[in-house]
């Protein structure tokens, strides 16, 4: 059987207000790089995984859409202060394809094979329900995933694996540690580097370090 084919939805917010509780995780490294840098390496990882015909992200910030545009990815404009799950709801709609994920926009060490063997899982799962694989720490979500004619129905935000789960939506528990590796803080910045980062967030990383910084 073959496998069927995701659109797969990634929203970014402006950049100057993404991923504020990492503001100054890396020293001497730009706020918005960073945060366009997690953005282009999560997508990049999209675009190369063999389950996904197409990437759309939801975005109203320039820099985002133009590189994500360059990238190979579908841009649909975000309404200002709609919010993430506004957000996903919206480029759901805008999806060609049946089967539709969200994925966050903050996984820097994405391996593409990952993110399949998850795409697979939700699959395979009970016909008609959506699936979510949790966050490291277990609380929060990093994709959700609908089949065709079912509404992904997002629930992103504080709490958001309890929240799914009650919406009826099924956790996937495979062994995906890129995939379930979203960085939020230094902390979390750290544990995905020793994943191994993509390659617009190492470059970053490197830039940022304290030997590069002395040389």
């Amino acid at each position: 059987m073959s496998q069927p084919r995701w659109a797969v939805v990634v929203p970014v917010k402006r950049l100057a207000a993404a991923k504020s509780r990492l503001r100054g995780g890396l020293p001497g490294v730009p706020h918005e790089e960073l945060a366009l840098a997690l953005a282009a390496d999560t997508l990049r990882a999209v675009l190369a995984c063999p389950a996904v015909a197409e990437a759309l992200v939801v975005t109203d910030d320039p820099r985002v859409a133009a590189a994500a545009r360059a990238a190979g990815a579908r841009v649909l404009p975000d309404e200002p202060d709609a919010g993430l799950n506004a957000a996903f709801r919206h480029g759901a709609a805008g999806a060609t394809t049946g089967w539709v994920a969200g994925l966050t926009a903050d996984l820097p060490a994405l391996r593409p094979a990952e993110l399949a063997a998850a795409l697979l899982a939700a699959q395979t799962g009970p016909a008609g329900v959506r699936r979510f694989v949790p966050d490291a720490p277990g609380g929060g979500t990093v994709l959700l995933a609908a089949p065709p004619s079912v509404p992904l129905d997002p629930r992103f935000g504080v709490g958001s694996a309890a929240a799914h789960a009650a919406s009826g939506a099924l956790p996937l528990t495979g062994d995906w540690p890129s995939l379930r590796r979203d960085v939020d803080t230094a902390a979390d910045l750290t544990a995905a580097a020793q994943l191994g980062l993509g390659p617009h967030t190492a470059a970053l990383t490197d830039a940022g370090s304290p030997a590069h910084s002395a040389g």
